[in-house]
């Protein structure tokens, strides 16, 4: 049984309203993994309660879940657990995704039948990305093919560099480019680690100068970047270029989105300092902000966030709260490699709430926004999506 201390943390950790040292002591609490299954039977029933009371005001559905929460309690049963998940916030979401989506228990209305012209299967993102080298020749790396250069070596999910030897007298550069419907990860010889989301490009130096600083390039796209302190490379700093800002750091980690089609560049800092320069001005980041610097306007902000929702998706995870429909589609547009069309405008504005897995097939995806009432259907046409 759980405690009325844990019981209180896991409250306030759902709530968002534990302290570090609270979330500190529930993920010791939560090492034991008799503990962790606890906590996943406790958060696959009252997260519901939660998500379900927020997204609808009906007696029947409230009955409904009553009724379900009581076979849970029924039906649970403790198994061992071959690992703990590090982030129990990815679990949460999961959890009432799959609950809500895939079961469809709230869905009362008469299901619509979602056109599909051809079978062209929409599969999910992979793991893939084409490596440029300095002379110009490209490599693509895949999932199974593996790749041994001078410099890196790649299994076809990542591609990691040489630790730096401090010898390089001039930098010598390599881009990798990740395509839509891909995903990378890359170790740089500094140590430095990046995870790039799809429809992304980053320019970086085989090696970097020893004592200098230590600088890339996030030609476009999205990264999170979890840098090597600047304590081990005889102070150098870390900078990351990216269209019309400069980000300076001291060892720290953070999210930099800076899409082709998006008018806006977003960083978001985790934990550490960083300091965004734009403009001839500088302006630091706390944990936990973000900033945006609209390109045409030059206008820039800083606000809090969740920061969950702003990286989940280097953990396999897509959260969304309450973003419009269009934003998410073109999230899901880039992962899937799809074009997706508003048959329907007004459409573009509904805010949605939720947590999709990433390995999700895109029907799934489309099917949980339908029986949520935001779209009324589908209409699947080879590579292309139209909302309805």
């Amino acid at each position: 049984m759980i405690s009325q201390d844990i019981h209180r943390l896991i409250i306030k950790y759902l709530t968002r309203q534990a302290t570090l040292l609270e979330r500190n002591k529930l993920e010791l609490w939560l090492e034991d993994l008799d503990n962790y299954k606890m906590f996943k039977e406790f958060v696959k029933i009252n997260y519901l309660i939660d998500l379900n009371m927020e997204m609808f005001d009906s007696d029947d559905s409230k009955k409904e879940l009553l009724e379900l929460i009581d076979k849970e309690k029924k039906q649970y049963r403790f198994r061992k657990y071959i690992r703990v998940m590090k982030y129990a916030a990815i679990f949460v979401g999961i959890i009432a995704t799959t609950y809500f989506f895939k079961d469809n228990i709230f869905t009362k209305s008469v299901e619509t039948t979602p056109i599909i012209v051809d079978t062209n299967v929409i599969e999910p993102g992979t793991d893939k990305a084409k490596l440029t080298l300095g002379d110009g020749s490209q490599i693509a790396l895949e999932k199974g093919e593996s790749l041994k250069t001078q410099n890196a070596s790649s299994n076809g999910e990542e591609i990691i560099y040489k630790a730096n030897q401090g010898n390089a007298k001039e930098l010598a550069y390599n881009h990798l480019t990740i395509p839509r419907g891909g995903q990378f990860y890359i170790v740089l010889s500094d140590g430095t680690r990046v995870w790039l989301n799809s429809e992304t490009q980053l320019k970086y130096p085989v090696s970097f100068i020893d004592g200098k600083a230590r600088q890339v390039e996030l030609v476009y796209g999205e990264a999170y970047f979890e840098v090597s302190p600047s304590t081990e490379h005889k102070g150098a700093k870390f900078k990351v270029l990216n269209q019309s800002q400069e980000i300076e750091v001291l060892g720290t980690e953070f999210n930099i989105k800076a899409y082709r089609d998006e008018t806006s560049i977003y960083t978001t800092l985790v934990e550490g300092r960083v300091s965004v320069n734009y403009e001839n001005r500088k302006q630091n980041l706390m944990p936990n902000q973000q900033s945006s610097l609209d390109i045409n306007t030059k206008n820039f902000l800083v606000r809090e966030v969740d920061v969950y929702n702003e990286i989940s998706w280097k953990e396999g995870v897509f959260s969304f709260e309450r973003k419009p429909l269009k934003e998410i589609m073109k999230v899901l547009s880039r992962w899937y490699d799809v074009d997706i069309i508003f048959d329907n405008k007004s459409l573009e504005e509904v805010k949605f709430f939720g947590v999709l897995g990433k390995d999700q097939k895109i029907e799934e995806i489309l099917e949980t926004i339908k029986n949520f009432k935001i779209i009324e259907a589908y209409e699947i046409k080879g590579k292309t999506i139209i909302l309805k």
